[in-house]
């Protein structure tokens, strides 16, 4: 027997239609690299994604075709979310961080035939247009000095068209990993799978969206799907306020002047609004909800925030996951918690969200798993309705049989489901057959007021297979010793877990997606030595 419900396919196209109905003079705002502003709506947008969706299919562009976008963020970059999949293609948002042999790779492998982009990357297209063999067609999205431009390129239609008849399997975006081993590597979002990410992103416990909403993602529109923001502000008519350069000035002055009552944005954003707020006086923005995630959030930052009256959201996830699997959601105890005792849990990345399930199984065999007792360290694995399988032209998948997907974290999960992440499998540090978090050493570290930045890497060592060495960049105008250093961090940490050595540096490498290249911090110092 069959259910006698109406069937309505989960297409990511009835986010904006739903978006334009109901919501349609709802303010989408932004500020330009050359300091312009511009103003338009949900209505407009929908609008223009159907007269991008003309355009694409004058140049003969259809169904399955990868459209993509090199793009900081604005709102003609929020119309291509919705024009290309309008068309029945699949967005490809590019870093445009990525290293030169990245950026032909994953334009030729995703074979790409359109490329919206800002004209503060022409330097990148003119470099990279001969490597790029698939390449069609060029638009530039704020100017027609090299290419068309956006707003001449839709302008040419008038949006009387309809979307194209998709199913809710098809394909709708194409992130790739950043690749720190090998090639980056496709994740091939369906409709249906991002329809529910977003229908489950906007409840309390996630991104707490509603009409009064008005959010300033810095969190970048070509970083794991923006984490999903565009579609689930889509579901509900937030506000967008989007800002094509990272500033700290531009953003403090958004935030307040737009009446931003949510962000979202990696650690390191939140340090330069610190930065800011501090050298200027500025008291900081006052936010509903500050949503971090990327890389794991020190305390201090938290505390601060939280002080400040902002709900923190510690979140985690990763592009091969939509992004989103955990949220730092309130307890159920929360009233009843001390200040200390709500940070504590804030520290922690948080619990899933429906639609996704967590464990985590032994280091050194990955078919047992491990209690959920807030203890037991292990390697952290995920399954859901938009959890990867399969990553994009690989013929086997990215699982266990029984659907398990294995992301490189380690982690710990308290009786109440709450995930506490202390490494990636890759950069713990194994110390005479124990275990070593060197994100919890370097998220210890940063808390010292003379640190701004920390990393902790394991050194070859005679006796004990390998001892923490953490690298440190101070703050300017502050000075600060090894042993001091130290002594503070024993404050926090474990004796045994205190680093065998301080390094001070000038810099510490980041990936093209902002986080600490642990890689490329080894590559650095490959001759380094500890004493024995």
């Amino acid at each position: 027997m069959l259910g006698a419900m109406q069937d309505w396919d989960l297409k990511v196209t009835h986010l904006i239609d739903h978006a334009a109905r109901e919501h349609g003079t709802r303010e989408i705002v932004t500020h330009w690299a050359d300091g312009t502003e511009t103003r338009t709506d949900w209505a407009g947008i929908r609008r223009d994604a159907l007269k991008m969706t003309q355009a694409l299919r004058a140049a003969g562009v259809g169904k399955g075709d990868r459209i993509a976008t090199l793009a900081m963020n604005h709102s003609r970059h929020l119309v291509t979310w919705y024009g290309a999949v309008g068309v029945g293609g699949v967005l490809h948002t590019i870093n445009p961080r990525l290293f030169e042999d990245q950026l032909e790779y994953i334009a030729n492998h995703a074979e790409d035939r359109v490329l919206l982009y800002d004209a503060a990357f022409q330097p990148i297209i003119d470099k990279m247009k001969p490597q790029w063999t698939t390449i069609e067609h060029y638009i530039c999205f704020d100017s027609g000095e090299h290419s068309p431009s956006f707003e001449d390129w839709i302008g040419a239609h008038d949006a009387d068209t309809q979307w194209a008849e998709v199913d809710e399997r098809d394909p709708c975006m194409l992130c790739y990993t950043s690749g720190t081993t090998g090639n980056p590597k496709g994740v091939l979002y369906e409709h249906r799978s991002t329809m529910l990410h977003a229908v489950l992103g906007i409840q309390p416990a996630c991104f707490d969206f509603d009409a009064r909403s008005v959010m300033l993602p810095v969190v970048p529109m070509f970083h794991a799907a923006s984490w999903g923001l565009p579609w689930a502000g889509a579901a509900t008519g937030v506000k967008f306020v989007y800002s094509a350069v990272n500033d700290p000035t531009v953003l403090c002055d958004l935030m307040k002047r737009e009446g931003v009552t949510h962000s979202a944005g990696v650690p390191t954003v939140w340090l330069t609004i610190f930065q800011h707020c501090d050298t200027t006086g500025e008291p900081l923005p006052k936010l509903q909800q500050a949503i971090i995630g990327g890389s794991a959030a020190p305390r201090f930052m938290i505390e601060r925030l939280m002080k400040n009256g902002a709900r923190v959201a510690h979140a985690w996830g990763m592009t091969e996951t939509s992004p989103i699997g955990t949220v730092g959601a309130p307890t159920h105890d929360w009233d009843q918690l001390s200040f200390d005792e709500q940070v504590d849990i804030v520290t922690r990345q948080g619990q899933p969200i429906f639609g996704v399930e967590l464990r985590t199984v032994d280091l050194d065999d990955f078919t047992r798993e491990l209690p959920r007792d807030g203890k037991t360290s292990g390697a952290l694995q995920i399954r859901g309705p938009w959890v990867i399988k399969r990553y994009f032209k690989a013929e086997e998948d990215a699982t266990t049989p029984d659907g398990w997907f294995d992301t490189g974290d380690v982690g710990v999960i308290w009786p109440n489901g709450t995930l506490q992440l202390t490494d990636r499998t890759k950069d713990v540090i194994k110390s005479g057959g124990e275990w070593i978090s060197s994100v919890e050493l370097e998220n210890a570290a940063v808390g010292h007021p003379a640190v701004a930045e920390a990393a902790a890497i394991g050194m070859p060592h005679p006796k004990w297979d390998e001892r923490p060495v953490l690298f440190v960049v101070k703050k300017d105008g502050q000075d600060v010793t090894a042993d001091e250093v130290k002594a503070y961090l024993g404050d926090h940490v474990a004796k045994w877990w205190l680093p065998d050595a301080v390094e001070f540096v000038d810099d510490i490498p980041h990936t093209a997606t902002g986080k600490i290249s642990k890689k490329d911090l080894r590559a650095r110092f490959a001759d380094y030595t500890l004493e024995n």
